[in-house]
């Protein structure tokens, strides 16, 4: 299999992702019920109409035909209504901030877009992590995200749900890995010249794989703090690197600097 193939929004590795997948299927299959019957007919007409069947009749002067016109007309109709229908009660179903169904706790992990990296941060466990998101596999994941700069867009194809990141403002995205793996995930709002290198993979490991992740990260991560956060901010790509979390309120102060007002212009004196 090409490798380019795999990995995307057709190998749905997760429920949000798998229920987005069947809305697609199912789009398909509703639109081939159309387009389908029509490629055959034309073939038939052709076929039937072609120079050398004589018993083909030629009506020059037919110009309408009331069944027909129905026929035309209500099939692309209800079929766009259908379809309507099926996307209005998905995108509801499917709302990114709505919780997934599940016995277990939601894991918080708040996200921040930056020029040109993902800064990940665990509240509850005190650590965070650039461009490397672990999750533990069949646990729902809450994530709220803003952006420390321009607009951006957060998107893991085989978990689903793409949304946006804004600077001052947070969205929620409700996603979960039903298994263990390592799930590629990007940016998909071209933001600058490192917007290319802005990549990150989701790794979903077991219960125990992670609590030992958090341990690790604890014990020998640099510190993040408000300083730490100003450096990692400033333009420019970086490679997966984990942090001992130093400023616990770090996503709130991100978000304060985003909202503050500007500072007025300089006054000119008059002349």
């Amino acid at each position: 299999m090409n490798p380019s193939l795999i990995g995307g929004v057709l190998d749905p590795r997760g429920p949000v992702a798998a229920n987005e997948y069947q809305i697609l299927q199912n789009a398909t299959l509703v639109m081939l019920a159309l387009i389908v019957p029509i490629i055959v007919l034309t073939l038939v007409f052709a076929w039937w109409f072609r120079a050398g069947n004589e018993r083909a009749t030629r009506k020059p002067d037919w110009d309408y035909s009331g069944p027909l016109e129905v026929v035309n007309w209500m099939v692309p109709l209800m079929i766009i209504l259908f379809l309507g229908g099926m996307g209005r009660v998905a995108s509801h179903a499917l709302d990114p901030a709505k919780p997934l169904p599940s016995d277990a706790p939601p894991l918080d992990i708040q996200v921040v877009s930056l020029d040109w990296k993902w800064l990940f941060i665990y509240p509850d466990a005190g650590v965070a992590a650039v461009n490397h998101l672990v999750v533990p596999a069949g646990r729902p994941l809450r994530l709220r995200l803003t952006s420390g700069t321009v607009m951006n867009s957060f998107f893991v194809p085989q978990l689903g749900s793409q949304i946006y990141t804004m600077a001052g403002m947070t969205t929620t995205l409700h996603l979960q890995a039903d298994r263990p793996g390592v799930f590629p995930g990007r940016s998909f709002q071209f933001s600058g010249d490192g917007f290319s290198d802005m990549r990150f993979n989701v790794d979903a490991v077991t219960a125990s794989d992670y609590d030992a992740w958090l341990a690790r990260t604890r014990a020998a991560a640099v510190g993040l703090d408000a300083a730490g956060y100003a450096a990692l901010a400033r333009p420019g790509t970086s490679a997966p690197r984990d942090y001992r979390l130093a400023e616990p309120h770090l996503f709130r102060t991100i978000l304060a600097a985003s909202t503050a007002p500007a500072p007025a212009p300089a006054s000119h004196p008059t002349h």
